[in-house]
């Protein structure tokens, strides 16, 4: 008689097996980017509590409220993450695209905390609307959440009076940040700064992956928009995009990286999109009319100078008057 290891496996129990191992990655990975962007949002709140100033003592980690006052940053950020995933997703299964789960990325980043999340497509895609809408809807689900987050945040943010020593990181403003500020609080005054709610921290977050998702770009969320647009005539948009990217880094550092990881996918994968199974379905007047939309929400959610340290002795004084 074979021992019991040398017995067939049953099929139903290798589907089992597998499927526990998915449930058990993609939910170790949320769980993970839950656990850091809590952590992060801690010291983003200890930070809002004490308006610029140091975190007093004994309120660090170790403290409950610290990880509850996390998640007023954690929680708004999984939930655009969450809702962009579940956009492309829901996408797939309309067309019957075989797609994963959404993978959450943990990463020890003071700003987020998170390196974003993404799905595995296994399927060919049927057709160009398949992949306009595949592309797109990500972006725009992420944004309709993002947006209303942002307007939360920034209620809930205060103004401060600006120190004469300036030491932070400043935020760059995209349109509908300054469109949705300027609603709540008109214009600010001279002597103050508007000091940010961890809920606003994490909606600008949200909309910095918007922007970054929708570059029409080789494989991501814009470069589908754009190969679904124009066909093969986007790897040409593609390299004006990458071109883009790298003169970026002249006005900000903090497109370095982003810049350095275009190039090396570029470099492995180059700059063509890969051809869905039938490339001469029309898109037809409304997912052109919403190709439009996804730039106009480009243009909203994008920002030449993302972070940048403001390091200032004296900012406020007039360079008149000596200090």
């Amino acid at each position: 008689m074979l021992p019991d290891s040398a017995l067939p496996v049953p099929p139903a129990s290798i589907d089992e097996a597998s499927s526990l191992r998915r449930w058990l990655v993609h939910g170790g990975c949320l769980f993970a980017t839950f656990v850091v962007t809590t952590f992060f949002g801690g010291w983003h709140y200890l930070e809002f509590l004490v308006d610029l100033g140091q975190p007093p003592p004994g309120l660090d980690a170790a403290d409950a409220w610290f990880w509850f006052g996390g998640l007023w940053f954690s929680l708004p950020v999984l939930a655009i993450l969450g809702a962009h995933e579940a956009g492309h997703y829901v996408a797939c299964r309309r067309y019957g695209v075989d797609a994963s789960w959404p993978y959450f990325l943990p990463a020890p980043l003071p700003l987020s905390g998170t390196f974003g999340a993404f799905i595995r497509i296994r399927d060919v895609i049927p057709h160009t609307r398949a992949l306009f809408d595949i592309g797109a809807a990500g972006p725009f689900a992420g944004f309709v959440v993002a947006v209303p987050l942002l307007g939360l945040g920034l209620w809930l943010s205060r103004l401060v009076p600006v120190p004469e020593h300036l030491e932070m990181l400043a935020l760059g403003e995209p349109l509908i940040y300054q469109a949705v500020q300027h609603a709540i609080w008109g214009a600010l005054p001279d002597d103050q700064l508007l000091h940010l709610h961890p809920v606003a921290r994490a909606a600008w977050f949200g909309l910095l992956a918007t922007a970054l998702n929708l570059f029409p770009l080789a494989q991501l969320d814009g470069g589908h928009v754009a190969y679904a647009v124009f066909g093969a005539k986007a790897r040409w948009i593609t390299l004006a995009t990458a071109a883009t990217i790298l003169a970026l880094t002249l006005v900000s550092s903090s497109w370095i990286a982003w810049a350095v990881l275009v190039v090396v996918v570029l470099a492995v994968a180059g700059p063509s999109h890969p051809p869905t199974a039938d490339d001469r379905t029309p898109l037809g007047r409304r997912r052109t009319a919403l190709a439009f939309a996804a730039a106009v929400v480009l243009a909203l959610c994008f920002t030449p100078a993302p972070v940048e340290v403001v390091d200032r002795p004296g900012w406020m004084t007039p360079p008149d008057t000596p200090r």
